[in-house]
């Protein structure tokens, strides 16, 4: 039962979330967002010789991050296509990565298993975000690290889902994801632990609003599977929500896009 006094079916819920990610390709966009993993790794001090958990690793940046630096990786999500990718990108760097598909709310790993477990724009799409917390501290050793990145509600992305909630809206009685982009929230899932975060910006780069529009609808699954449940009119409204969405959070003046997205960058201490 959620806080609401909705009883929401997880396992459905998961299983549609699935869906949406494993549509369009992920990788597309993950692949420009590498320098968050880079930027979360320093975060988190990692150090060579440390075991690292990516949770919800999408294509693999901060699994490529942690291990550029000679961490010994293990990277997980639940979907087999964009492990396989992120495979793809160790081997072409000759990185030494183990790959697991892998529940992000039930981890196949011992207690204290990790020193470090990272996730980026990844975990925080959990639909039981109890759980998944629970999990991430779980298989951290005491002592240890958690590294996120999460969207903020008001940046950007934040405003993304939101405005695609405007069409299709989002499970009854289920938090939104971009909560774990708030103190507040963190402290609630992660208590009695040291928590320590930083505002922080990604440049959405692109040759214009439209641009952008088009590699998301094209590739990214949430917004691609938004506008496929779509009848011909509400694509165009929602094609229109989109492009003046974009606009907002721009700050180029040449005609490109420039889309400052907030996140949070956050570290905790076990």
């Amino acid at each position: 039962m959620s806080d609401s006094g909705f009883a929401v079916d997880l396992a459905a819920l998961k299983a549609k979330q699935q869906g949406a990610w494993s549509s369009g390709n992920y990788a597309v966009i993950g692949t420009t967002l590498q320098i968050v993993g880079e930027q979360l790794c320093e975060a988190v001090d990692l150090h060579a010789g440390e075991t690292v958990l990516d949770v919800a690793a999408g294509n693999g940046n901060a699994t490529l991050a942690a291990a550029r630096r000679w961490g010994r990786v293990t990277s997980t999500d639940y979907v087999p296509a964009l492990l396989d990718l992120g495979r793809a990108r160790a081997n072409a760097e000759g990185l030494s990565v183990v790959f697991r598909e892998a529940d992000a709310e039930a981890l196949p790993f011992e207690n204290g298993a990790f020193d470090v477990v990272l996730s980026t724009f990844g975990v925080m799409f959990t639909p039981d975000q109890e759980t998944a917390a629970r999990e991430m501290s779980r298989v951290c050793r005491a002592g240890g690290r958690i590294g996120l990145a999460n969207w903020t509600p008001d940046g950007f992305v934040g405003q993304l889902f939101k405005t695609i909630g405007k069409f299709i809206p989002p499970p009854a009685g289920v938090k939104p994801p971009s909560l774990w982009g708030t103190e507040a929230r963190l402290t609630e899932l992660f208590p009695h632990a040291s928590i320590r975060t930083a505002e922080r910006e990604f440049a959405f780069r692109y040759l214009s609003a439209s641009h952008w529009l088009e590699v998301f609808r094209s590739w990214y699954g949430p917004m691609h599977k938004a506008f496929a449940a779509l009848d011909a009119g509400g694509q165009q409204a929602l094609e229109a929500d989109m492009i003046a969405l974009a606009e907002r959070f721009n700050k180029a003046s040449d005609g490109t896009l420039v889309a400052r997205g907030a996140y949070l960058e956050i570290v905790i201490e076990r």
